[in-house]
């Protein structure tokens, strides 16, 4: 068994919900998070910002605050057969890519055990 992992913007929660429902992954959990990337900040303009002592309200600004503040983000997890991940994979960067850094990140890590918390029984089928 496989788990794939994706932290995606807040605002494509919706159109990742009903790729998965039509791929065949119904079955998931999300929950919201915040976060921040590696993303560095350019010492030209935080230098330039530091002499007037104010941000700008434009995109230039939002960049600076960024390295600072944690950003809204959904994390959504799946529990499938190891086969199936791939194709987990491709839906959630199809409805989720833009182009624009801050897509979001994916992760596949595997699944070693499982454990049905009703009957405190091991399964295969932690899905």
């Amino acid at each position: 068994m496989k788990e794939v992992m994706a932290f995606i913007r807040t605002n494509k929660v919706n159109a990742t919900k009903k790729a998965l429902a039509e791929g065949g992954f119904p079955a998931f959990t999300c929950r919201p998070v915040l976060g921040r990337g590696k993303k560095s900040i350019d010492p030209e303009l935080l230098s330039i910002v530091m002499q007037s002592g104010e941000l700008p309200l434009n995109m230039s600004g939002e960049h600076l605050t960024e390295a600072f503040r944690l950003i809204p983000k959904r994390f959504i997890t799946l529990i499938m057969e190891d086969s199936e991940a791939p194709k987990a994979v491709e839906i959630l960067i199809k409805a989720n890519q833009t182009g624009n850094p801050g897509d979001g990140k994916i992760f596949v890590l595997p699944i070693n055990e499982a454990y049905t918390v009703r009957s405190g029984e091991k399964t295969v089928e932690a899905y």
